[in-house]
């Protein structure tokens, strides 16, 4: 800036109006200072400004995994809202790993950001706990731990495995599996409460048989389907939910390929997120869908107010609802 104000022949104060105030700077001055910066490629410090003032207008997204079309949909969210109150957003990805997530919150914080929200792991939150310690505003997303001293934003995991299992049995299904996905994960086994309830409903009417996996990616839904396939066509369910539509794809593609069954003749299939598996398939798969653009746009909106207007801000614990997508896995073509 020294530079700059050398060269246009102006007070250091002056370069800084022009940066910050235009609109106070004569236009005259104004276009002289510009054409400094021109000549030098002066780029402004934002870091130092960030120092100085001790926030920026900047925000934090950490996720899970940028893989997974939910969080890419909640990035999206984010990014808009903050754009429409005058905030960039940085994202960074933990890779489901929690030393990426602490690690990530720490630069955040040096950085001096407005705020961070943060899709958190399962396994704790003694990072999150210690960035908050600095005077950090953190809002969680897609976090079912319960906590109260901070705003957060998710779906209602229970009422999606709801939706699902009673889509299923509303279409005459009556040996229901819930299959795959650690039993470790808050949303796999909220999931499949919900689809618990909703066979409990039928009052013996339904059976519903779970089985826990390791994972929640095609594989592993290929593995259950040659599991579930090895028992003989008698002991098969007529009806699957899947807590991922990466899961559900490769059930349907086992099934189909492997062993000849027909979706959803034979076996109804219904997967969850409502990404690109549930729409690129042979066969159009029937899923629930998760607000994730809105669950982005929510949080940022609470993160925003708790940063501009501490005073009045009350935390809160916002749920949205899954919608149920049917399509051809469970009704036919």
């Amino acid at each position: 800036m020294n530079d700059v104000a050398r060269v246009a022949r102006v007070s250091l104060g002056t370069v800084s109006n022009v940066l910050n105030k235009p609109e106070i700077v004569a236009e005259r001055t104004r276009l002289r200072v510009q054409a400094a910066i021109d000549e030098l490629g002066f780029v402004r410090n934002s870091a130092a400004r960030s120092l100085a003032a001790g926030s920026s207008r900047t925000i934090g997204l950490v996720l899970t995994d940028v893989g997974n079309s939910l969080f890419v949909d909640i990035a999206r969210g984010a990014e808009s809202a903050a754009h429409d109150d005058g905030y960039s957003l940085l994202l960074a990805n933990s890779d489901v790993d929690l030393q990426k997530q602490d690690g990530y919150l720490d630069i955040f914080d040096e950085a001096r950001v407005a705020g961070i929200i943060l899709a958190p792991l399962d396994a704790g939150l003694d990072g999150m706990d210690r960035v908050r310690r600095h005077g950090r505003h953190i809002v969680l997303v897609n976090y079912a731990g319960g906590r109260t001293d901070c705003c957060s934003v998710l779906v209602d995991e229970e009422h999606g495995g709801y939706l699902a299992a009673r889509h299923l049995i509303d279409l005459g299904r009556r040996r229901l599996v819930f299959a795959g996905g650690p039993d470790s994960l808050h949303a796999v086994n909220d999931r499949r409460k919900g689809a618990m309830r909703a066979a409990s409903e039928t009052r013996g009417a339904v059976s519903l048989e779970v089985i826990f996996g390791r994972s929640l990616n095609s594989p592993e839904g290929r593995r259950i389907a040659g599991d579930l396939a090895s028992r003989g066509r008698s002991r098969m369910p007529d009806g699957i939910i899947a807590p991922s539509d990466q899961l559900a794809a490769g059930i349907i593609h086992e099934l189909t390929g492997t062993y000849g069954l027909r979706v959803p003749q034979d076996i109804a299939v219904i997967g969850y997120d409502n990404n690109q598996f549930a729409t690129e398939g042979a066969i159009p798969m029937s899923t629930i869908g998760q607000p994730g653009h809105e669950m982005g746009r929510v949080a940022t909106k609470l993160l925003l107010e708790e940063v501009n207007q501490p005073g009045e801000h009350v935390h809160r614990n916002l749920m949205l609802e899954p919608t149920l997508f049917a399509r051809a896995s469970t009704l036919g073509r």
